[in-house]
């Protein structure tokens, strides 16, 4: 029986959030050049999102352009950008076929001229889609989005909008760049290493974690679907005991 087959469709995650690793190690490993690694990943982004959309996740966000991959080498990162944009235009028909809206978080104002570009027309055209929504995060890192956020909250106290008294964890979730998304439900990240790598850290508090050694180009549909079944399978007690979840006390 397939993974597809053992989803329950009455309790889909309504936020699924990705880590999309190897990109690099796989192109490595068929002694190519690390951007034929990141094209193949682009293909693995469509097969996810096609995924998505067959069983109705809300929200998707995908883990695309780090604040930290600024230091990557300057042609690998001019090679992202183009591919980004090549990626993104090429995407946006079948992105209104199949009524995917995609938003963005994160630094966008160090991005290129033409990567932004692209960016905006993406964000214009799918704006009006009411299927699953991609998020993409680029130049994002969460302590750069705690960081303003806090600014924000402090500029705000500074100019007499609020008082220390009333900054709270509502509050704050309100200043980040997720703000009208929920929280991921659960966490993939492909690759095999085990660790966050300054993602949607205030966001994750409770999210299931889910980790997986196939590099990013490998992940498919059935990979997909396998972490929906992972997640179906667990017990969330968001700090309360399994006697009261099933009680379904508060």
């Amino acid at each position: 029986m397939s993974f597809f087959d053992q989803i329950d469709k009455e309790n889909i995650p309504s936020h699924i959030a990705i880590i999309m690793d190897g990109n690099g190690r796989w192109a490595k490993r068929q002694n190519l050049d690390r951007a034929f690694g990141h094209k193949e990943g682009i293909i693995a982004v469509r097969r996810t999102i096609q995924a998505a959309s067959r069983v109705k996740v809300p929200y998707v966000t995908l883990y695309t352009f780090s604040t930290e991959n600024w230091k990557r080498p300057v042609e690998e990162v001019k090679a992202l950008m183009a591919l980004m944009i090549q990626a993104i235009s090429n995407e946006i028909p079948d992105l209104i076929k199949n009524n995917i809206r995609v938003k963005v978080i994160g630094d966008v104002n160090r991005l290129p001229i033409d990567t932004k570009a692209a960016l905006d027309l993406c964000l214009k055209e799918t704006a009006s889609c009411t299927g699953t929504t991609v998020v993409l995060a680029l130049s994002y890192s969460s302590k750069w989005e705690i960081t303003e956020a806090v600014k924000e909250i402090v500029t705000e106290v500074q100019t007499g909008k609020l008082s220390a008294d009333t900054i709270s964890e509502e509050l704050m979730g309100r200043h980040l760049s997720t703000f009208g998304i929920p929280d991921p439900d659960i966490l993939i990240r492909t690759g095999g290493e085990l660790r966050i790598s300054n993602f949607l850290l205030w966001q994750i508090a409770y999210s299931e974690l889910y980790f997986t050694d196939e590099l990013w180009p490998d992940f498919n549909e059935e990979s997909f679907y396998e972490a929906i079944v992972s997640f179906q399978n667990r017990e969330r007690r968001f700090g309360k005991t399994s006697e009261q979840i099933i009680r379904g006390l508060e």
